[in-house]
């Protein structure tokens, strides 16, 4: 590499002093052939050699080459030679076609404008400092550092934290405090991505106003605690970021309901509709629960039916087909001992098709994701009609085996051809942790904090325009 920059210099440098000898009689043809050679040396060498030896030089000796002339910062400024490097370079553990994706669609979101320059991006990506990720969730909420590969704990939503007959202030200021106690940072020191979780789903002035005092109330007590900037993100919006998706529907399965929301364009669109499900994981274990006493299968608490369920369970393709078949299996739950299940594997998830098998009278999650695309091709919101027919599933119970063949089985039977023609399905892309990486897409930007965030003083603002409104 040493022997490259010295070759790129002597080739300049020789250039250059056989130019400044006569500096009044140099021509403009003398000019152009100048600033369009690369040196005697490299002229010669083909332009998909010459980045094949840039990414072996690496990002910061590619930079220094850029600064000898007009041709070499034409040449290094390609835009395949950066995204090489960050796809081998820069430290992070996000797959390339996150990294695109993200740069690509999110980076001015919503709007896109402007041609890409990669090398830009990489030098703004290499200066983000990052910041904390708070997935609040339905079961138990998610936190991390954005540069991690993975969230480093859990403890309960800020909607169960501490005591819930506390003001939400009250309760909110705890739980934040908590987080950041046990991350060992300090809240002024970085930004914020938080989910929010799915919850007011309708259309109407108390469900916007619910919503709104929520958010409010949220980035009251973290603008009081010193946080610079907060980003606060519906949680099926992030799942659908997750997916590397913009638009689709995203079937989130929470503790207590299911919540399917169909989101263009990163916007839910309420107007359409959220069907709601009231059918959670909390139905699922509760399920499990009543099969294993009706077959004697003696347990002491729910930790370890859930583990069962979590590790055991899944939805079978056929339902009336797999009730004939041996099911068996067995394992160890960690200071309880070993449990063996048959039929409960599978009809613990069934009852998401067939809520009344489990005392429950509600549409199945089939019915309440083909109604919700039926609203969606109905509204005709945009001239793609197709935007609706990716659904994305999100939360724990989500990731069981087979969830997602069922589901676009059964909508296939269930919808029209002209709607189900093109219908795709995708499994939890982060398992139980979706939501989190969709934050992390937002927070490792090339712009970010940009038009993500919300500064105090911003927020003092808003909120002080409202109150004289």
């Amino acid at each position: 590499m040493a022997t490259l920059l010295r070759k790129v210099w002597e080739s300049v440098s020789a250039r250059s002093s056989s130019t400044s000898h006569s500096p009044l009689q140099l021509t403009s043809s003398s000019a152009t052939s100048s600033d369009s050679s690369l040196g005697p040396c490299f002229d010669s060498i083909p332009l998909d050699i010459l980045l094949q030896i840039l990414r072996l030089v690496g990002p910061k000796d590619a930079i220094k080459l850029g600064c000898v002339s007009r041709v070499w910062r034409s040449l290094v400024s390609d835009n395949r030679l950066w995204i090489y490097f960050l796809q081998y370079y820069q430290g992070h553990d996000d797959p390339w076609d996150s990294v695109f994706f993200a740069e690509l669609n999110l980076r001015t979101f919503p709007s896109r404008t402007g041609e890409l320059s990669f090398m830009r991006i990489y030098g703004q990506r290499a200066q983000v400092s990052g910041s904390v990720i708070i997935d609040g969730g339905s079961g138990y909420c998610k936190f991390g550092w954005s540069k991690y590969a993975c969230p480093s704990g859990r403890s309960a939503t800020f909607l169960e934290f501490g005591n819930i007959e506390s003001p939400m202030y009250a309760r909110l200021r705890h739980f934040f405090g908590t987080i950041y106690s046990r991350m060992q940072v300090k809240p002024s020191t970085q930004p914020i991505v938080l989910s929010i979780p799915i919850c007011h789903y309708d259309d109407t002035d108390s469900a916007k106003a619910s919503r709104r005092q929520l958010k409010d109330a949220i980035h009251t007590v973290l603008f009081d605690m010193n946080v610079p900037a907060v980003c606060a993100v519906n949680q099926a919006t992030l799942a659908l970021f997750a997916a590397r998706r913009t638009s689709g529907i995203v079937v989130n399965i929470g503790f207590q309901v299911t919540s399917v929301v169909p989101i263009l364009n990163g916007k839910v669109m309420r107007k359409v509709g959220v069907e709601v499900i009231g059918l959670g994981a909390l139905k699922l274990t509760g399920y499990l629960k009543e099969l294993m006493q009706q077959n004697n299968i003696n347990f002491e608490s729910l930790y370890t039916v859930r583990t069962l369920k979590e590790n055991l369970c899944y939805v079978a393709a056929d339902y009336k087909t797999e009730l004939s078949k041996d099911t068996r299996a067995s394992m160890e739950v960690p200071a309880m001992g070993w449990f063996t299940l048959s039929k409960e594997r599978f009809q613990t998830g069934e009852i998401l098709f067939q809520p009344r098998i489990g005392g429950v009278r509600a549409m199945g999650l089939h019915q309440a994701v083909a109604l919700c695309m039926d609203h969606c091709h109905a509204a005709e919101l945009t001239c793609d009609d197709t935007w609706f027919k990716t659904i994305v599933l999100s939360g724990g119970t989500a990731c069981l085996p087979g969830l997602a063949e069922r589901l676009e089985k059964e909508l296939h039977e269930t919808l029209s051809p002209s709607l189900a023609n093109g219908l795709r399905v995708i499994p939890p892309p982060h398992g139980p942790d979706t939501a989190w990486f969709g934050a992390k897409f937002i927070s490792n930007l090339s712009t970010f904090p940009g038009t993500w965030c919300i500064r105090k003083k911003q927020f003092r603002r808003k909120s002080r325009a409202n109150i004289m409104w």
